[in-house]
């Protein structure tokens, strides 16, 4: 097709661009942006790669138009925002080019920042990567800059600021580390922000940073972990109306989702700055909340049972008790109208899987509430098949129960 031949001819160009000068085609960045009018996302997307590779052959000549056409195209903003994006990335591979392409930072950096607060989320979130690339270039000057920041009036703002900390967050040792290391717990004071979007940013960074550099925030965990475990228990409902049906939303489902999440990095990279007792409180708070966060905690637990099994059994009756629940509810209990079977249907041997690795703690068996949840779950035999499904999935020779 058209589209098809347009898309291969685009990305072909943006292959050559970042690597050679094509400025002697006068007419190519234009025709480059026409394909910004086009109905088929791919192919603007592809415009909007080969803009930002070929301004990458001459910088001197293309980036200021580029720069131009952000400042005077709202409706082309997001496209090209991520030539910019694609500028910064290819440039940034190599040190040659990194020394090029810092003649225009203070240019770029000042561009980016006007557009900060932009409603246009997908455009925040090219501009926070922007910057979170350009402060690796730079990070001397520009990281005390945008701390500045953390403190703006426009939460977009803000949300901007702590998203770009992320992409400074690599998984391989950088410049900026130590700069991080020092800073890095006032962007996170964002934690305990008035607006919902900035501490789920916020959120989003901590686990990024808690997966690749647990190093940086091992100093601050006294500060984090009270506005992380808050996070877990904030509930927002609401009703939506769609014709005559009336459907339950949560507001802060997404961020108590993320915050589960970077529990469970916490957990995996950062234990041995956790009070275990504290966590599991807020384990079983997620053992009690939706079904995509109840399989979080399950995998929690089944790691606490490796790190700490004396702790588990200690609270072993709060762990049991959402448990049962969930093997006793009925699939319309679990699932919201509208999603899949299977879901619950997973969401039950997940909890399954959970009993069995907690049958491996050493003489649990003779631990009276243990016993007795067994009997109970094993009375029906739906429930009991599902244990020997996963008991024989889990090639566990560990458990032992009388059949």
């Amino acid at each position: 097709t058209t589209d098809s031949v347009r898309l291969f001819a685009l990305l072909t160009i943006g292959g050559i661009g970042k690597h050679r000068d094509l400025s002697e085609r006068q007419e190519l960045q234009s025709v480059i942006m026409g394909s910004f009018n086009s109905t088929a996302e791919d192919v603007k997307s592809a415009a909007s790669y080969a803009l930002g590779n070929v301004c990458v052959g001459n910088l001197n000549l293309y980036l200021p138009s580029i720069i131009t056409e952000i400042q005077d195209n709202p409706k082309r903003q997001y496209l090209l925002l991520n030539s910019l994006k694609e500028i910064i990335t290819s440039m940034s591979d190599r040190e040659e080019s990194v020394s090029v392409l810092k003649n225009y930072v203070p240019e770029m950096w000042n561009v980016l920042l006007r557009y900060m607060q932009v409603s246009e989320e997908g455009s925040r979130k090219i501009v926070a990567a922007c910057l979170g690339k350009l402060m690796l270039i730079d990070h001397g000057t520009l990281l005390p800059k945008l701390l500045e920041y953390t403190t703006s009036d426009q939460p977009f703002v803000r949300s901007t600021v702590v998203t770009a900390i992320k992409y400074t967050v690599t998984d391989t040792p950088q410049p900026i580390d130590p700069l991080l290391r020092q800073f890095l717990g006032q962007f996170l004071s964002l934690l305990k922000d008035e607006d919902l979007n900035v501490r789920r940013m916020a959120l989003v960074t901590l686990n990024c940073t808690a997966h690749n550099k647990p190093a940086l925030i091992r100093d601050h965990m006294d500060e984090i972990l009270p506005n992380l475990y808050k996070e877990t228990t904030i509930k927002l409902k609401r009703e939506v109306e769609m014709g005559p049906f009336k459907y339950p939303v949560d507001d802060a489902l997404d961020n108590r989702k993320a915050a589960f999440e970077c529990m469970y990095t916490v957990l995996q990279n950062c234990i041995d700055r956790v009070n275990i007792f504290q966590f599991l409180d807020h384990v079983e708070i997620g053992l009690k909340d939706v079904p995509d966060i109840k399989m979080l905690t399950y995998l929690m637990v089944l790691r606490l049972i490796q790190i700490n099994p004396n702790a588990v059994v200690l609270k072993l009756d709060n762990i049991l008790e959402p448990l049962r629940d969930t093997f006793n509810s009925k699939l319309k209990d679990i699932c919201p109208i509208g999603q899949e079977v299977e879901k619950a249907n997973e969401l039950k041997r997940s909890a399954m899987r959970t009993v069995i690795g907690m049958g491996k703690i050493p003489e649990i068996e003779k631990h009276p509430s243990f016993i007795e949840f067994m009997k109970k779950i094993r009375f029906y035999k739906e429930i009991d098949n599902l244990f020997k499904q996963e008991l024989q999935a889990s090639d566990s020779e560990e458990m032992v129960w009388e059949n």
